[in-house]
């Protein structure tokens, strides 16, 4: 999720504001004893301060002139408060934490315009409703703590604020009615990461001057207040990450200052308005995850600045506007995951600065327009699972300048296409088609490669040798092929540290024999994978026990592939092993106590094999099916050993 820019430094140049206008009437008079008494008790209810936020604050002391983080106006009232768990300078940034609650006796500060104890990460209790008796106080950032409670009737007596943050702690219940109703002044609204529930009061309308409002990551309900469309200043809007239902009301609009647009997340019905055309400063939209259906409409095109429009896991419906064509500063496109049918226009060519097209698990269909060749700082193309019956990739994507090419499931045939060998690809998905033939030499020319998935094709051919020179790649799925020959040219791939370590490797279900090196363990190039599937290939031999060497395994899957010996007790070295699926095999002797009670292990089969003896007692909760077809294996949860 995009947060407020520059927050941090924002806040700063907030509080140098105050402390320069300060320092030109210097308190003329000692700090007033009801202040100081107040931040007294604060800093008594503090139980940890390991940085010594306050450790200059003593009864011995002037409030006004000893303290740090405090300012006081000519009368000797303080007037700031400042201790931040995250400052910066110019040669030092401190990032600390500091324990305890809230003083009520913070109420007292009648005079006080700023209070500022943001990210101290451990302040608990709840808010003191003591705090709505600072009338004068225009900034309180009370955000990144421990807070729980609800948000304090009284702060509707806060008429002068502008400036509120309580987002990232744990507080509950609704936001009072009346509360909104007298923020008048507010400028600045943050109260993400709580868990703020019932519905966005319609007495938002109430805070006019208002231009961020942010409430993501709560458990709102409710539909989003026709009212919103009063906020005529608003620049950025975040309400994701709620549970919001009802339509995106038209008077949405009427923003037309707002630049950033975040409703994803929630579970919004309906159409999108034609209304939009009115969001003329909109550069980032983000809708996704809702429940939106209905055509897109043509009015979308008349969004002069933006640059980002996310529209996935919705069920929007109908073509693809041409006016979209017309949004000449988009950089991103991302409806995957909805309804669109049609071609995709020819009009998407004018998008010159696109940077993503994403179209993916739509029903569009037709020919790609030749169009899209003057997309030239275009990125990443994903068409995936569309009806495209595209036959072959389009010789004219050669000349795209592509960094990510998806094109799974879009109906290829034949063979791989010469010119891949002269792109500049680093991720290339063309699985779920279907492409046949060898896996060509040229292959080992494509040096950019990260990520390769040609897996559910028909490629029938080894591994060619030139493969060896894809030094970036680390991701490889070759599944449900007919490849065969020996898996070692993939395991003995050159790589160029720091990248081109395996990160993942699946080959299951081909024709691949073995028997696997043993020193596989043992190869700078597997240092680092995660997950290593080789399923369904007769490679016949054991398993070697170097895989113990592989620190950052977590999935092991060697089903059916003709394995005989013992399960190394190696294996059990992979802290990090989640799954281990070696059945259907020959293997015999017994399970390694050591390897059934890694401490990450949550899925485990062995069924199928020849293993014997007692089941080693284990942490894990593994099914009987799990242990099934191995006639000398006993103990829990099979039988008990006679």
């Amino acid at each position: 999720m995009v947060v407020f820019i520059n927050c941090t430094n924002a806040r700063l140049l907030i509080l140098f504001l105050l402390f320069a206008s300060i320092s030109l009437q210097q308190a003329s008079e000692a700090c007033h004893a009801i202040d100081k008494e107040a931040l007294l008790d604060f800093k008594r209810r503090i139980t940890n301060d390991p940085s010594r936020l306050l450790g200059s604050w003593s009864q011995s002391t002037d409030c006004c002139t000893s303290w740090d983080g405090v300012a006081c106006d000519f009368s000797g009232r303080v007037v700031n408060v400042s201790r931040s768990g995250l400052s910066s300078g110019d040669d030092f940034i401190l990032d600390t934490t500091m324990s305890g609650t809230l003083s009520p006796f913070l109420g007292n500060l009648s005079h006080l315009q700023l209070l500022d104890l943001s990210n101290l990460k451990n302040l608990k209790g709840s808010i003191p409703p003591q705090l709505g008796k600072l009338s004068n106080l225009t900034v309180l950032f009370l955000d990144t703590n421990e807070l729980t409670g609800s948000i304090p009737i009284s702060f509707r007596n806060l008429r002068k604020l502008k400036k509120l943050y309580l987002s990232d702690n744990h507080i509950t219940g609704e936001v009072p009615t009346s509360v909104f109703r007298s923020f008048t002044s507010i400028l600045e609204l943050g109260l993400s990461g709580n868990r703020l529930s019932g519905s966005i009061p319609s007495s938002i309308a109430e805070m006019v001057l208002i231009t961020k409002l942010d409430f993501h990551r709560n458990n709102l309900t409710g539909a989003i207040p026709e009212a919103i469309g009063n906020l005529k200043r608003l620049s950025y809007l975040d309400l994701s990450t709620n549970q919001i239902t009802g339509i995106i009301p038209a008077s949405l609009g009427e923003l037309s200052e707002l630049e950033q647009l975040y409703l994803n997340q929630n579970q919004i019905t309906g159409s999108i308005p034609s209304s939009v055309e009115g969001l003329i400063s909109l550069q980032f939209c983000q809708l996704e995850e809702n429940k939106l259906t209905g055509v897109l409409p043509s009015s979308i095109g008349k969004l002069p600045k933006i640059k980002r429009i996310i529209l996935e896991h919705n069920m929007i419906t109908g073509n693809l506007p041409e006016t979209i064509g017309h949004l000449v500063t988009l950089t991103d496109i991302l409806f995957s995951n909805n309804r669109f049918t049609g071609k995709i226009p020819s009009s998407f060519g004018n998008l010159k600065n696109l940077q993503t097209l994403d179209l993916s698990r739509n029903l569009i269909s037709g020919q790609i327009p030749r169009q899209l060749t003057k997309l030239q700082v275009l990125q990443s193309l994903d068409l995936s699972f569309n009806p495209l019956r595209l036959g072959k990739i389009p010789s004219w994507f050669s000349k795209l300048n592509l960094f990510k090419l998806i094109l799974a499931k879009t109906g290829i045939e034949g063979r791989l296409p010469s010119w891949l060998s002269s792109s500049s690809l680093s991720y290339l998905d063309l699985s779920s088609n279907a492409l046949s033939g060898k896996l060509p030499p040229w292959i080992g020319n494509m040096t950019n490669l990260s990520f390769l998935n040609l897996s559910n094709n028909d490629f029938y051919s080894t591994i060619p040798d030139e493969f060896k020179n894809n030094s970036l790649l680390m991701d490889i799925d070759l599944h449900l092929n007919k490849f065969s020959g020996p898996l070692n040219t993939i395991f003995e791939k050159k790589f160029r540290d720091p990248l081109g370590r395996f990160n993942s490797i699946d080959v299951s279900d081909n024709f691949f024999t073995g028997p696997i090196d043993d020193d596989l363990g043992n190869r700078p190039v597997m240092s680092s994978i995660a997950s290593l599937i080789l399923s369904n290939n007769p490679l016949g031999g054991s398993i070697p026990k170097s895989v113990g060497n592989l620190s950052s395994l977590q999935v092991l899957e060697m089903v059916s592939d003709a394995l005989e010996g013992e399960i190394p007790e190696e294996l059990g070295n992979d802290e990090e092993l989640t799954t281990v699926l070696l059945s259907r095999n020959k293997l015999s002797g017994s399970i390694p106590a050591k390897v059934l009670n890694s401490d990450s292990l949550t899925v485990f089969d062995v069924s199928g094999n020849r293993l014997r003896g007692r089941i080693p007692s284990h942490k894990a909760e593994i099914p009987v099916s799990g242990f099934l077809d191995n006639p000398g294996l006993c103990g829990a949860p099979l039988p008990p050993c006679k």
